[in-house]
């Protein structure tokens, strides 16, 4: 017998849940289903990530990303704190390095001033005082608002509030598609809705695609893997050191961010990945999944739009320790290799890529039918972002 909702949310990461509760403050009576397929929260990108609490510097003011980044950092902060969640206001020096990068310096300045960013130009005695063994270099910006959370608390949290207001999670459930309007079929039976919201993460354009929707669109994954400052090692960073992003290339880069356990972590990679939830060498491959992915891989190459190749390059060439530690010594000059440990942490950014121009998406992307709406791309900074982005989502899909 199938089971009907008003609102039913594929996906129990942070943007599913943050939906939930901006559906439930919005409209407390209606009966609210999460539904996951696994069997507990933060098994992918929500539980994986640094929490690290973005300032928003990076987005310009024409991006979704820009209009939901700062006022999201500051309510998850906010959330935490009342919560009693463990949350560090510690901040972000960003590095610039070299000459050719301050033209990116004064353009981060820009979004900081357009999205009213706290943001400063800081002189080298100013980061020394913040970052002892800190590169020294042509430029560098102190970002204050930065911040970190235990980000697994969080979901947690969320998920035992929802459940006291009455929403249902249906773990273990996963969504196989439309079976007609206004029912899904699930591992768990049908299930019916009023409206759906798909916040299914490295799985959104699938389901979108059983709708008739994100059929120009492919998702890429990119592994992002990480080493770890040992004991000795742990007090050459302080909070958050990041480098100026590389115009030419479409992600950040290796940085060093200490969390909020006080471990200090160098990286991520961004790895073209053969599989949604290939974290390992192995781990989470799909054969036809990786034959698609594989060809998505290929043609990027062959296109070479968004420097894809460089990219490649860089990337996999990080696999070694050797030129993994040269990244990192670009923003700490005295770690030794010695001094980056291994660790397990890996995560994946599922990355939506434009097949008909073969350019990666680099801003949030909402799509809807009459009764569904589907959150496409909801890569970094979505966690920092989420509370403000479940706003935007639930105002297009016209719920009051």
């Amino acid at each position: 017998m199938a089971q009907n909702f008003d609102f039913v949310i594929i996906g129990a990461g942070i943007v599913g849940l943050t939906v939930a509760a901006e559906l439930r403050k919005r409209q407390p009576a209606a009966r609210v289903a999460v539904l996951e397929k696994e069997s507990d929260l933060g098994a992918h990108a929500s539980g994986r990530n640094s929490g690290v609490m973005h300032s928003g510097i990076y987005y310009g003011s024409d991006t979704l990303k820009a209009k939901v980044c700062a006022t999201g950092g500051r309510r998850m902060v906010e959330f935490a704190r009342a919560e009693g969640i463990a949350v560090n206001p510690s901040g972000k020096v960003i590095l610039a390095t070299s000459e050719k990068q301050l033209p990116t310096i004064e353009r981060l300045m820009r979004n900081a001033r357009e999205n009213e960013i706290p943001a400063e130009r800081i002189d080298q005695q100013q980061l020394k005082a913040l970052e002892p063994f800190a590169a020294p270099g042509a430029a560098a910006i102190y970002c204050p608002t930065t911040a970190v959370i235990d980000s697994s608390a969080i979901l947690f949290r969320l998920k035992e509030k929802l459940e006291h207001q009455g929403v249902r999670f249906l773990f273990g459930c996963k969504a196989r598609g439309p079976l007609q309007r206004s029912k899904l079929n699930t591992t768990q039976g049908d299930v019916g809705y009023g409206f759906l919201f798909n916040c299914a993460g490295a799985y959104a354009d699938t389901i979108a695609k059983q709708f008739g929707l994100a059929q120009e669109f492919a998702l890429v994954p990119f592994k992002g893997i990480y080493w770890k400052l040992s004991l000795a090692a742990n007090h050459k960073v302080r909070a958050n050191i990041y480098p100026v992003p590389d115009i030419d290339m479409p992600f950040l880069g290796v940085h060093l961010t200490r969390v909020i356990s006080g471990d200090v972590y160098v990286g991520p990679t961004a790895i073209p990945a053969f599989g949604r939830e290939n974290y390992g060498w192995l781990q989470g491959i799909n054969l036809a999944e990786s034959l698609d992915i594989g060809y998505q891989i290929a043609g990027m190459y062959l296109n070479n739009e968004d420097n894809f190749r460089k990219l490649v390059h860089a990337e996999m060439s990080k696999y070694w320790k050797r030129n993994f530690l040269n990244a990192a010594r670009k923003l700490v000059p005295s770690l030794l290799a010695k001094e980056m440990v291994p660790t397990k942490k890996a995560g994946i950014r599922p990355q939506l890529v434009n097949t008909k121009t073969s350019r990666l998406e680099m801003d949030y992307i909402l799509t809807t039918t009459d009764d569904s709406l589907h959150v496409l791309n909801a890569i970094s900074p979505a966690f920092t972002s989420a509370f403000a982005f479940a706003e935007v989502i639930v105002d297009k899909a016209q719920v009051h």
